[in-house]
């Protein structure tokens, strides 16, 4: 499910569909509309995400408003993690590096993520 305002859009993803690494990717590739190219790892993610406001970049179907935020409202938290705690770790750790890349370049953060049960 996909909700916006000028500020913001919304991505919610259900982690109940993501069992290990490769599920992970997939599940990130068709919500978000990754390309056919997506290297299915960690560091092709925050590529990706990176540039997540720049649709001329082709590194996504979804953008975040011109400076805005894409906010990733993960689903069933609390199982995922207990399932898959390094997979959340690491999805916590790179989506933080993602915003510290931007900064580092001189522009905004540009990712939220936000917990449901």
């Amino acid at each position: 499910m996909i909700s916006s305002s000028h500020r913001y859009i919304q991505v919610t993803i259900d982690l109940k569909e993501i069992v290990d690494e490769q599920s992970f990717h997939s599940v990130f590739q068709r919500v978000m509309g990754f390309p056919d190219f997506y290297g299915a790892n960690m560091n092709a993610w925050i590529d990706c995400m990176t540039s997540i406001d720049e649709p001329g970049d082709g590194l996504s179907k979804i953008h975040a408003p011109r400076d805005g935020v894409l906010v990733l409202a993960l689903e069933s938290v609390s199982d995922f993690k207990k399932r898959c705690p390094e997979i959340f770790d690491s999805l916590s750790g790179c989506a933080a590096f993602v915003n510290w890349r931007r900064l580092e370049r001189g522009v905004p953060p540009v990712l939220s993520l936000s917990y449901y049960e």
